[in-house]
């Protein structure tokens, strides 16, 4: 391959070794230099995944790991599983709430709509009598 080809090709490996600065640096100048240089980088970063890629969802899987790891302390241990368990069970009821409160709204919004419908109807045939 040519020079021209590989220099790409290299200069994503040394953007990488230096991390999401780089890239986010690269993208600055680009937009310095020539703004559809940096608008290029901008989206090779989001569609390549370099935006919002390892970091992110590495520290969120850690942390969703580090809740349910044991703390070596059986006492509490027990508590948090306690709490958990606790905290999920009034989670589904305020769920279950909710459901019977957008239930009760939306069977009064459709009350209200074959009451305003049945007084139109009603309106409709006491305007035909008085028209014949």
């Amino acid at each position: 391959m040519t020079a021209i080809a590989t220099w790409p090709g290299r200069a994503e490996t040394w953007l990488d070794e230096r991390g999401k600065p780089a890239w986010i640096a690269a993208m600055v100048v680009g937009f310095i230099v020539f703004w559809p240089i940096g608008l290029a980088i901008l989206a090779y970063m989001i569609w390549g995944k370099k935006m919002f890629g390892k970091s992110c969802m590495g520290r969120n899987r850690m942390h969703r790991g580090a809740v349910m790891a044991s703390s070596g302390n059986s006492a509490f241990d027990a508590y948090r599983a306690d709490m958990l368990k606790r905290l999920e069970d009034e989670q589904a009821a305020f769920g279950a709430f909710l459901d019977r409160l957008r239930e009760a709204k939306d069977k009064s919004e459709f009350d209200a709509f074959m009451e305003e419908r049945s007084r139109r109807r009603a309106e409709g045939a006491q305007q035909g009598e008085t028209a014949d």
